[in-house]
């Protein structure tokens, strides 16, 4: 498989605007993201609960936001946690963020370094088009299996 960069940025919201109003910005933002790209897949990076609620609270808020853009476009959404990602990307989930801008760097052939939080978004997208074809596999023999065994009853094949 041959990954390829495609494009990265960063949606700055105005931190002076209401709530409802920046997480209309970050939805309107993706939707524009997903206009203009047309991805067939979407991954986000899993959020755990850290010292401070308020600001949990405000990112599982953002998340939601461009959740709804994501599913608004009817795409698919997988999601990985930060171990995942750095494991999957740099091959230690304990991963310091300058090893993964650096792998990110070099898995994409970048001619600098990304954007600590672009460095993250790609990584987590990298992640996704690694694990998506084993997690599709897995499924299509997960549905084989249940159909073999929907057709059995009783030790008897029924039709």
């Amino acid at each position: 498989m041959r990954i390829q960069y495609v494009a990265s940025g960063t949606i700055l919201v105005p931190t002076e605007l209401p709530l409802y109003q920046r997480l209309k910005a970050i939805l309107d933002n993706i939707r524009e993201v997903i206009q203009t790209h047309r991805p067939d897949d979407s991954a986000l990076e899993k959020v755990f609960v850290n010292t401070n609620p308020v600001s949990t609270l405000l990112l599982g808020q953002a998340r939601g936001a461009a959740m709804c853009a994501l599913a608004d476009s009817n795409l698919n959404v997988s999601e990985y946690t930060a171990l995942q990602i750095k494991k999957a990307v740099v091959g230690n989930g304990h991963a310091k963020k300058e090893q993964v801008q650096l792998m990110v760097q070099h898995l994409l052939s970048l001619n600098g370094l990304p954007a600590p939080d672009s460095a993250d978004a790609l990584a987590c997208a990298i992640c996704h088009a690694h694990a998506n074809p084993l997690l599709q596999k897995l499924k299509s023999h997960e549905q084989s299996q249940l159909s073999h065994q929907s057709r059995m009853r009783a030790g008897r094949l029924i039709g």
